[in-house]
């Protein structure tokens, strides 16, 4: 009888300690549900950069407003023979400026969705986050003739919601890890120097086309020319992402420094 005794306690004592560790188990991953879902595979993600061996990059131009640089900046590309590259344009901007858009497909350049209100999505409700993304499709998709599967936020802006609701909405979420800061009109050369030092293989580089950006068709022909010497090509962002395995740096909450956040003009 004592020995059937000691037995059955032990088994109690057992599963008392197995009981208690599932328990502890069970609290750490709620209290840290929030971490641990950053790192699953099927979160929708923002695209900073696609690791790669290639010696390929891409330059995107971002376009919310004015109809002065667009031009001289398309010269450019062309007299550098620069076939690919990716202008993000904003729904406003596509609908004031049709035949600036139509220059920049003539040329051959993807365009991507920049949004439709130059807003911060991430103070927006859900569907006003939806309204704006849908918006911008409707128009930019009327004017190009083609939906845009891309989308660089206004200011660069987002937090897990405008992720999961961009994704719902089957796009990808571009940003940047080269920022020009050309819209601050630096000097031809400082801009210059900051994308030529900074860029490596699988970057996206931020510049930009508005009215703001004075000096970036004067710094392009460096930046072409000096990243050519060091042996870059240039691709558009669907053909970086789409010829590398990888897609990037996965995240769900914005963590892009403020200086990314205002240079996104």
């Amino acid at each position: 009888m004592n020995s059937f005794f000691v037995f059955t306690a032990s088994k109690i004592k057992k599963y008392f300690f197995l009981t208690i560790a599932l328990v502890f188990a069970v609290g750490v991953i709620y209290s840290e549900r929030d971490n641990i879902t950053v790192f699953a595979p099927q979160q929708p993600i923002a695209i900073y950069n696609v690791p790669t061996d290639k010696n390929v990059v891409a330059l995107t131009f971002d376009i919310s407003w004015g109809d002065k640089r667009l031009e001289p900046i398309l010269e450019v590309l062309k007299e550098k023979d620069v076939k690919s590259a990716t202008f993000f344009v904003s729904s406003v901007w596509s609908q004031s400026h049709p035949e600036l858009v139509k220059k920049i497909q003539d040329a051959g350049y993807e365009i991507g969705s920049h949004g439709h209100k130059h807003d911060n999505y991430s103070t927006l409700t859900d569907d006003e986050i939806r309204s704006q993304i849908t918006t911008a499709h409707s128009i930019i998709a009327d004017v190009t003739g083609k939906a845009p599967t891309l989308i660089r936020l206004p200011n660069g802006d987002f937090d897990k919601r405008v992720l999961k609701i961009a994704s719902e909405l089957e796009y990808q979420v571009i940003q940047w890890d080269t920022d020009s800061m050309d819209w601050l009109s630096l000097g031809t050369d400082k801009i210059a120097d900051r994308v030529i030092s900074r860029a490596h293989p699988g970057d996206i580089i931020l510049l930009h086309a508005s009215d703001s950006a004075t000096q970036t068709h004067l710094a392009l022909p460096i930046i072409v020319d000096e990243l050519r010497n060091k042996g870059f090509d240039f691709v558009s962002v669907t053909d970086l992402i789409t010829q590398t395995e990888s897609q990037g740096e996965a995240v769900t909450s914005s963590s892009v420094s403020s200086s990314k956040l205002l240079s996104a003009q």
